[in-house]
C-alpha cells in the first residue's frame, strides 16, 4: 500500500489505501504532484528571514484514502500532517462540509405509504422557500463565533417561530458531546459577515442556512439493512429494519467566503520579493501571528455555520415527517466534518491534520472521555446517490493519520457521466426514488426538453455509475484496521439539488 511519487528531484512516500487493483485518475495524480511542490516554497520561506521563527516547518506525513480522486488543487481524499503551518487549499473551500446521521422510530412500511405526500411536502420546505429558520443578528453572531453553544445560549430569539419549534434546549445540549468540536469552535472575529449577521435584534430569514447545497451532497432516509457489529448497534441505537436520515453537506456560500478569505491572507502574509508559488498554495504560519489568527477565525465562522446548516436540515425533514406521519422521535447519532484541520498533540508538539474529503476516524483511545470510548468514533460512509452506505467505528490507526473515506469517490468526471450509459441511467431511475427541485412528472415540463435535459444531466452526474464501488472501498478499511464494520443503510429515498 506504500507508493513512492517522485516529485522533480525529491521522492515522497506516500501511504495509498486504495481499492485491490484500482489505477487512481491521472489528473488525481497529477495534482497530487503539483501539491508536492509545497515543499519548495517551505524551502524558500525558510530562508525569507524572520517568516518561520522557532521549530521546523515541514510535511511531517501524507496518506490517500480509499475515495481519492482529483479536486480543485488538492485531490479530494488527501490526509495531510504538517508542523508549524496550516494550508487552506488542503481542507477545500466548502470547510466544514461533513456528515449527520440520525435514529428515528419510523416505520419502512408507512413512509412508503405515504411517500407521494412525503414527496410533495419536501420540496416546499426544501426548495420553495419553505424552511422558515427566522434569526436574529445576535444569533448569527453568536452562532459564527460559537457555533453551535452559541446558538444554545440565544435560541429563545427565535421565538419558537418556524423551525425552532423543534429546537429543544436540554436535548441540543446533550447533542453537543456527539459532535465533533461540540460543534464550537470559539473565535471572536466575523470577518466579512457584518451584512449576512443584520439587524442585532430583528427576526429575519436568509437564503443559506438549512441548504443542502449542490454536486454530490444530498439528505438521505434510509433502512438500516445489515447489521454487522451487534454489541456497538446496540449501543448506538441501531436495529435492522430501522429507519436513518443521514445528512451531507456543508457551509456553503460562507465557506467559500472563508476559503477566499484564507487565500487572500496566504497571499497578503507571503514575503514581499520571495517568488510567489506556481500552484498558486500558500501556507500560513503559526509564528505569523496576525495571519494566523484571522486563517482560524474566517475557518471557525465557517465550520461553526456548516454544523448549524446541518441541524437545521434535520429539522426540516422531521417537520416533513411530522406533517405526514405525526410526531417522530430523532435522536443523533454523530455529527463530523471531512474538510477540516484538526490540531493533534503528538510528543509534546502540536501538528496539524489538514482533511480534504476524509473522515475523522478515531478509535477507543482517541474517543476517551466521550460516550464513544468504548467502540471508537462513528464513521459514515456514504456510497453513490441510490447505493448502500456504510456505519463504520474508528480503530485510530495512525498509519492511516486516524482517517477515513468520506464517501465512494469518483471513477469518473461529472462530464464524462453526463454522457454516460442511457440504459443504466434509466434502470437506474426505476430502482431508486430521488426528489429534486424539478418534479419531472409535472404537465407543464412536457414541452421543455431543456429544462428536463438539464435536469437529466444533473442526476447522471451523481449516479452510481459515476462512483467507485463502495464495497471494494469499505474492504479496504477493513483490511488495513482504519475501521471496523457496524452497519449497512440502504435507502428509501434521496433529496438532492
Amino acid at each position: 500500500m506504500i507508493h513512492k511519487l517522485k516529485y522533480k528531484d525529491r521522492e515522497h512516500v506516500i501511504s495509498c489505501y486504495l481499492p485491490e487493483g484500482f489505477a487512481p485518475e491521472k489528473s488525481a495524480v497529477a495534482e497530487l504532484y503539483q501539491m508536492t511542490a509545497l515543499e519548495e516554497t517551505l524551502a524558500r520561506l525558510a530562508a525569507a528571514a524572520g517568516f518561520f521563527q522557532g521549530g521546523r516547518q515541514q510535511i511531517e506525513r501524507i496518506i490517500l484514502t480509499p475515495d481519492f480522486h482529483k479536486g480543485a488543487g488538492i485531490p479530494i481524499g488527501t490526509v495531510m500532517m504538517t508542523k508549524g503551518f496550516a494550508v487552506p487549499q488542503a481542507m477545500g473551500n466548502d470547510i466544514n462540509c461533513g456528515m449527520r446521521f440520525y435514529t428515528t422510530d419510523l416505520s419502512e412500511e408507512k413512509i412508503e405509504e405515504k411517500l407521494p405526500e412525503l414527496t410533495g411536502r419536501i420540496r416546499r420546505i426544501f426548495f420553495e422557500g419553505g424552511r422558515q429558520i427566522p434569526m436574529t443578528g445576535r444569533q448569527r453572531q453568536a452562532l459564527f463565533r460559537y457555533g453551535l453553544e452559541g446558538l444554545l445560549e440565544t435560541c429563545h430569539d427565535g421565538q419558537q417561530r418556524g423551525l425552532w419549534r423543534y429546537y429543544q434546549p436540554r436535548i441540543q445540549e446533550r447533542w453537543l458531546n456527539r459532535t465533533v468540536f461540540r460543534g464550537s469552535l470559539k473565535v471572536e472575529d466575523t470577518e466579512g459577515l457584518e451584512e449576512f449577521i443584520g439587524s442585532y435584534e430583528q427576526l429575519t430569514y436568509d437564503d443559506q442556512i438549512g441548504t443542502i447545497g449542490g454536486g454530490n451532497h444530498f439528505l438521505e432516509v434510509q433502512r438500516v439493512a445489515e447489521i454487522y457489529d451487534g454489541q456497538t448497534a446496540n449501543a448506538w441505537n441501531l436495529k435492522k429494519g430501522d429507519v436513518g436520515v443521514m445528512i451531507h453537506t456543508g457551509s456553503l456560500m460562507i465557506g467559500h467566503h472563508s476559503g477566499l478569505l484564507n487565500r487572500r491572507i496566504g497571499q497578503v502574509s507571503y514575503p514581499s520579493g520571495l517568488a510567489h508559488p506556481d500552484n498558486k498554495i500558500y501556507p500560513i504560519s503559526e509564528a505569523d501571528t496576525a495571519a494566523w489568527n484571522r486563517f482560524w477565525s474566517a475557518c471557525a465562522n465557517a465550520a461553526n455555520f456548516g454544523f448549524a446548516n446541518r441541524l437545521f436540515l434535520g429539522f426540516m425533514i422531521q417537520d416533513v415527517f411530522t406533517g405526514v406521519l405525526g410526531q417522530c422521535h430523532m435522536e443523533l447519532l454523530y455529527d463530523a466534518p471531512h474538510n477540516y484541520i484538526w490540531k493533534k498533540q503528538l510528543d509534546g508538539e502540536t501538528h496539524y491534520i489538514h482533511r480534504k474529503g476524509a473522515c475523522c476516524a478515531g478509535g477507543c483511545e482517541e474517543m476517551e472521555g466521550t460516550e464513544f470510548a468504548y467502540y471508537g468514533e462513528p464513521v459514515m460512509i456514504p456510497g453513490s446517490m441510490g447505493s448502500f452506505s456504510y456505519l463504520l467505528r474508528g480503530l485510530g490507526n495512525p498509519d492511516a493519520l486516524w482517517s477515513a473515506s468520506h464517501g465512494a469517490g469518483r471513477k469518473k468526471s461529472r462530464g464524462d457521466a453526463i454522457k454516460g450509459n442511457e440504459e443504466a441511467f434509466r434502470r437506474f431511475m426505476e430502482r431508486f426514488h430521488i426528489i429534486t427541485p424539478i418534479d419531472p412528472t409535472r404537465s407543464d415540463l412536457r414541452g421543455r426538453a431543456d429544462i428536463m435535459r438539464k435536469w437529466e444531466e444533473s442526476i447522471k452526474a451523481e449516479a452510481p455509475y459515476a462512483y467507485k464501488d463502495i464495497d471494494q472501498v469499505i474492504a479496504v478499511h477493513t483490511d488495513h484496521q482504519m475501521a471496523a464494520l457496524v452497519a449497512r443503510p440502504e435507502p428509501i429515498f434521496t433529496v438532492k439539488a
